[in-house]
């Protein structure tokens, strides 16, 4: 056996064993279900799937079977999307059909009522009947009339009925897309969402000639913090981060964690002076706020990040706006960290 073989099949087994230790710690049981969602968690291969399953366990000590049973379709099933998509346009479908169906009876009664005007009409036309005739005639329309206008009411009220089901699935796709934007642990914007927002920031500010500004932040020697205290405990780091990003930014900022420790603000219509004006106040915010376990109240002490600043300029594509602020971010760190480094020439001359 190679030595490769050995060590694929030793890493296999170290996570074999972490899984059933989790498993002993957090439950709920050692399913073949609980089985797959922790033997995916400690291999770290599903991100998502991770940060869910600190957020769970941060909450409530412990996972239940309806957690694992949730947490295996959403991220494990592979049909689980394509299921509940399927179902979404299976629903969709049968109002497209019964909004449809409304409008034939709808037209057909219309038609029909025409069609019994149109007769009358016609005998009217032949020459004014008797006294019986009119009355016959008169009841015909009057008899008409009425089915009509009961027709036109179970019309109504079947239409009402589709409007409030065509809006319950309205809001739950609105929910759907929003969660599927949404970075699960801190509640902020996710990398897909923050590339689209920060490649529409750019096309409105050059649409009315105007700027926009980016940060870059990165919490400072997190890794170490992380290794340290634990991942629980980081992710309240994380988490505290973004709560202060969002008391401290501004209502017009769009807000993300892209990566790990990484997040972004995106400033609309923000010129130099006002997004160096946000990094520093977030960066005093986060320093000044001091970090409690939340398991034995002991305190951890204070974190801070170093943010990079960069302001849009004429030619500048998201990806080339992004590496500017990141390369700020790194002379910020290079410089000493807790600190905000904005795109000026004397800045970036310090990166050689």
């Amino acid at each position: 056996m190679s030595h490769e073989s050995h060590s694929d099949r030793d890493r296999s087994f170290a996570l074999a064993k972490r899984t059933h230790d989790l498993i002993r710690d957090y439950g709920p049981s050692a399913t073949p279900r609980a089985y797959a969602v922790w033997y995916a968690y400690v291999s770290a291969e599903l991100p998502l799937l991770g940060d869910a399953v600190k957020r769970l366990t941060t909450e409530k000590g412990a996972l239940t079977e309806a957690d694992i049973d949730d947490l295996h379709e959403t991220y494990l099933n592979r049909h689980g999307l394509e299921n509940a998509t399927g179902d979404i346009s299976r629903v969709v479908l049968g109002e497209i059909a019964a909004v449809t169906e409304i409008l034939d009876l709808s037209l057909g009664s219309t038609t029909q009522y025409g069609e019994s005007l149109r007769g009358l009409a016609q005998d009217l036309a032949d020459g004014l009947p008797n006294g019986a005739g009119l009355g016959e005639i008169v009841a015909t329309l009057v008899s008409t009339t009425r089915e009509v206008a009961v027709n036109n009411r179970v019309l109504e009220a079947r239409l009402r009925e589709t409007r409030s089901e065509i809006e319950t699935l309205r809001e739950k796709l609105e929910a759907t897309r929003l969660e599927s934007l949404t970075d699960t642990l801190t509640g902020l914007s996710n990398r897909k969402h923050f590339e689209e927002s920060l490649k529409a920031a750019i096309e409105a500010a050059r649409l009315r000639a105007g700027t926009m500004s980016l940060i870059i932040l990165d919490i400072d020697f997190f890794k170490r913090f992380n290794d340290l205290y634990g991942h629980l405990t980081g992710d309240q780091v994380l988490r505290l981060v973004a709560i202060v990003m969002r008391e401290n930014a501004g209502r017009q900022a769009q807000l993300a964690r892209f990566g790990g420790e990484e997040f972004g603000i995106i400033l609309p219509e923000a010129d130099r002076v006002l997004a160096r004006q946000v990094a520093e106040t977030v960066r005093a915010s986060v320093m000044g706020r001091e970090l409690v376990k939340r398991s034995t109240g002991e305190s951890l002490g204070k974190i801070t990040v170093s943010l990079g600043v960069a302001v849009l300029r004429q030619g500048d594509t998201p990806a080339a706006l992004l590496e500017r602020a990141d390369l700020c971010m790194f002379v910020a760190k290079r410089g000493g960290r807790n600190r905000a480094v904005d795109d000026t020439a004397e800045a970036l001359s310090q990166v050689a």
